[in-house]
């Protein structure tokens, strides 16, 4: 067998040097100085496009714009004079070669006119140099043979997505945030009472007791089987999509704006939660429908007008079956980097895996996919919710109403502990026992654990037939909504 030749020392690939332009970096310098005595607009073009002493790759250039940076923040006027007293304070001068390499830099900018095409090359350039560095850094991270190839795969991903929004994000100081508070504050005033300063679920009564779905937050919502808990999930994903609460009405101080939601359906197809969304909004029994309809032309045209409705909806479904939670959050990335998703519904935490804790049981596997979980919500900015089983525990307590508790919540306390909010759904009618036992369409949403405010019970309608949620309004309940017979379309 022949051996393989050897390549000759001239054939050896050469050293490829890191992309750069030293002409952009002396530019951008440049027009700063030139810049100097009137608003900084440069600089503050700069900050604006994450210009920072790293975008720049010559070490005295990155002294010269960290320099001029601190005396900009310090509101020192930023001059070739000013700089140079500065350098020399600093010890830098020599180091960036004297206060000719100063004028210089001036001296090789015609104009600041064109600063913000240096800053966009310099800026270019930067990204390029970060994107081979985290290439790298994977390439390295591959060859540990200890490390799950899924774990990898999710860390590589964040950080390359990562990238561009480090890029162009920029901190906002503490006197911004309280601004920017007081004026959420002030907004939440003009709408007057039943304002909510989260994301509206679509239901009235349910948004009294929670303000809204809060951007960071993990909501859980658990039952027994077959209480309704994904129609209830799915009913806000409409509500939330559409722009309009449960009755079609625009929501309260929304103006009918519409939130992407993605759904992680690991129980049912995306086929089947389209017939379940089409059915309850088009008011059509999904059982009539597999008899036939018997030829109704009146349904068949309540259909396709839903249809035409929900077709605009911005909900996009993943119905992939066992997914690993780090290859759920992957996924979660994506779609909010795609299509900008302002709410995340999972159905369900116990159908999900995280392969990496597997093999210790499942009380600790379940503790790692709901921290998870948490960490997607705070890390993605936007409210997570996330549907669990209950344990048999409320059957077997020998209470009448199996009226659930938090910790019911199956398989692992963890999932308490995480949840910012925690809802507990039960129908009596499902309890022989409970003294509303015979109100089959009563439902009733305990809200056992709210981080930012009340406890309570919140009750609502459920249409079996439709498996359609509403706000009910019990007389002398002051947690219902105020609601007129005809906007209750399960009357």
């Amino acid at each position: 067998m022949p051996r393989a030749q050897r390549p000759s020392p001239d054939n050896k690939t050469p050293m490829r040097v890191p992309p750069n332009s030293v002409e952009a970096e002396r530019s951008v310098l440049g027009s700063i100085l030139l810049d100097a005595g009137s608003d900084s607009r440069v600089l503050d073009l700069c900050v604006e496009n994450g210009i920072t002493a790293e975008s720049f790759v010559s070490t005295s250039h990155q002294l010269v714009f960290e320099t001029v940076f601190e005396m900009s923040r310090a509101g020192t006027l930023v001059d070739p004079v000013t700089l140079c007293e500065r350098l020399r304070a600093l010890d830098r001068l020599e180091s960036v070669g004297g206060a000719a390499t100063i004028q210089a830099l001036i001296d090789g900018t015609p104009t600041s006119a064109h600063a913000e095409y240096y800053i966009g090359i310099l800026r270019q350039k930067h990204l390029l140099r970060k994107v081979i560095t985290a290439a790298r850094d994977a390439e390295r991270r591959c060859f540990d043979e200890a490390i799950s190839a899924d774990i990898i795969l999710g860390e590589v991903e964040q950080k390359f997505l990562g990238i561009s929004d480090k890029n162009t994000s920029s901190n906002v100081s503490w006197p911004q945030a309280i601004g920017n508070t007081m004026a959420h504050i002030e907004k939440l005033f003009l709408q007057g009472s039943g304002a909510v300063s989260g994301l509206p679920t679509g239901f009235a009564n349910l948004d009294k007791k929670l303000k809204g779905l809060r951007a960071g937050e993990m909501i859980v919502l658990a039952a027994r089987p077959s209480m309704g808990k994904t129609s209830l999930a799915m009913n806000i994903a409409e509500c939330v999509a559409l722009g309009r609460d449960i009755y079609g009405r625009p929501m309260k101080g929304d103006h009918l704006r519409q939130h992407p939601v993605a759904v992680f359906s690991l129980e049912m197809s995306t086929e089947s939660l389209a017939m379940r969304m089409l059915c309850g909004f088009a008011k059509v029994p999904g059982f009539q429908i597999d008899q036939g309809m018997n030829g109704s032309k009146r349904f068949h045209g309540q259909l396709a007008e839903a249809a035409s409705a929900l077709a605009k909806a911005p909900i996009y479904v993943d119905d992939a079956g066992g997914l690993d939670v780090m290859d759920m959050r992957a996924r979660a990335r994506r779609l909010k980097k795609r299509y900008k998703i302002e709410l995340i519904i999972i159905d369900y935490l116990q159908l999900c895996n995280c392969r990496e804790f597997a093999k210790q049981g499942r009380q600790i596997e379940t503790s790692q996919i709901s921290g998870q979980i948490k960490a997607m919500a705070k890390e993605l900015n936007l409210p997570v919710i996330v549907l669990s089983q209950l344990s048999r525990a409320p059957e077997q307590r020998g209470d009448k109403t199996n009226r659930p508790k938090l910790s019911d919540l199956r398989d692992s306390g963890a999932i308490e502990q995480d949840a910012d909010v925690a809802l507990l759904l039960r129908r009596p009618c499902k309890a022989p026992g409970d003294p509303e036992a015979a109100d089959t369409r009563l439902a009733i949403v305990d809200v056992a654990k709210h981080r930012n405010g009340p406890t309570g019970e919140v009750r609502m309608d459920f249409d079996d037939m439709l498996t359609r949620f509403g706000d009910r309004a019990d007389s002398g309940n002051s947690d219902t909504a105020d609601l007129s017979p005809n906007d209750d379309p399960l009357s």
